[in-house]
């Protein structure tokens, strides 16, 4: 079977499988499979396909055709111009998560060896791309689970960020549970999907792991968390992303601490992160 027969076969299999992206998808796996670039089809179509690629190309296919996520499938994916390893046990970096990150890069311009923490950081996309991009930063990325930390640590060695600081812990511990520094910017994209709304998602949402979806009975149960017990701590601003019509309670959370709250849509017009600046006058009677 040559290499173009091959690559057919792969888009075939997933357009049965009712996959929509299908040829997209049978090329990204094909490009992991045999470790190539997207050229590498059109320049050796015709020639015969090594057959131990070949067997690990119809493998991680048919691993797709099962539910598996395609990002899973390949080990990794792309996120503000970075590689980020993932799989399953870590919620996969999406696109509209970027947001957070425009957010800090531009409130941060400014600031000098800022402090930011990344809750709830999983693969660690958010706060490993500031600290890339602010090597001045002192980023810390806390995360409870052992399979996401595990990602946290490849990720952080892979894009070479020491001044990253990984942090193994429990959210709702709170700032006070935890020996930090006050920091000067919080970022976060916590599970946000009401508890009775999981069963629901898509079957590959459901192979992400369910404490990174599951935001309890209302959804809101990490940003009450965030809003009572770390934003008083705050120097700064806060930026999170949430789920669909979710801006306007998480703004009424924050307003109760920030001088100043909005939110932004993302580019399918959804309400998708809510900023606050953290007001000094609040901030100082926090002990």
């Amino acid at each position: 079977m040559t290499v173009k027969q091959l690559l057919e076969k792969g888009v075939q299999l997933l357009t049965e499988s009712g996959i929509d992206n299908a040829r997209n998808e049978a090329r990204w796996i094909f490009e992991s499979a045999f470790e190539c670039g997207r050229d590498y089809s059109v320049l050796y179509g015709n020639s015969e396909a090594d057959s131990e690629k070949a067997e690990r190309f119809l493998r991680m296919t048919a691993e797709r055709q099962g539910g598996l996520p395609v990002q899973y499938v390949i080990g990794e994916w792309d996120f503000y111009g970075e590689t980020f390893k993932v799989g399953e046990g870590v919620l996969i970096p999406r696109p509209e998560t970027e947001m957070l990150v425009d957010f800090a890069l531009g409130y941060l311009i400014d600031k000098q060896n800022p402090v930011v923490f990344d809750l709830c950081a999983g693969s660690g996309c958010i706060g490993l791309s500031v600290a890339k991009n602010r090597p001045d930063a002192k980023v810390y990325l806390l995360e409870k689970s052992e399979k996401a930390f595990a990602y946290l640590e490849i990720n952080k060695k892979m894009l070479g960020c020491g001044n990253a600081e990984l942090v193994s812990g429990d959210l709702f511990d709170g700032f006070q549970g935890f020996e930090l520094p006050k920091p000067d910017l919080i970022l976060s994209n916590p599970p946000y999907i009401e508890s009775a709304e999981i069963p629901l998602l898509q079957k590959e949402v459901l192979r992400e792991p369910a404490m990174a979806l599951d935001g309890g009975k209302d959804g809101y149960d990490f940003y009450r968390t965030i809003a009572q017990t770390w934003l008083p701590f705050c120097k700064g601003a806060i930026a999170v992303e949430c789920g669909e019509n979710q801006t306007d309670t998480i703004e009424k959370l924050f307003s109760k601490i920030c001088a100043e709250v909005y939110s932004e849509k993302d580019f399918n017009g959804i309400g998708r992160t809510v900023c606050g600046f953290a007001g000094t006058e609040r901030v100082q009677y926090v002990t």
